[in-house]
């Protein structure tokens, strides 16, 4: 695994900003669920990993030798904890994605399509 850097962090976060701005362009809703499947997946989406590496960041918090013992830095690491919880909760929003395209493929499906005039 190649080193990690801020750098490589704020990349990533260069490209969820990148996604934010073209959904905001109003993409077709089928090509952007697309594009939001990978963040939202129910086992290697968004919220599971930012919920993994926040309770990762409070074991190495609470097990680095330098850390003081206080009543202050437990107070942190179960912040980071409550955090990573409240974050493993939203690993459900891949059902409404299920229901999105469900929504759109039964609308393609009824020749509704988009609304707009040939």
């Amino acid at each position: 695994m190649p080193a990690l850097t801020p750098d490589t962090i704020h990349a990533a976060t260069e490209t969820l900003s990148d996604l934010t701005d073209y959904l905001r362009e109003n993409p077709d809703p089928l090509e952007a669920l697309a594009l939001i499947e990978p963040l939202l997946d129910e086992y290697t989406g968004l919220p599971v990993q930012l919920a993994d590496a926040l309770r990762a960041l409070a074991r190495a918090v609470q097990e680095h030798p330098n850390t003081p013992r206080t009543a202050q830095v437990d107070l942190l690491i179960t912040e980071l904890r409550t955090a990573a919880w409240e974050q493993t909760d939203q690993h459900t929003l891949h059902y409404v994605l299920d229901d999105l395209r469900d929504l759109y493929g039964s609308t393609a499906a009824n020749g509704q399509g988009d609304g707009r005039c040939p």
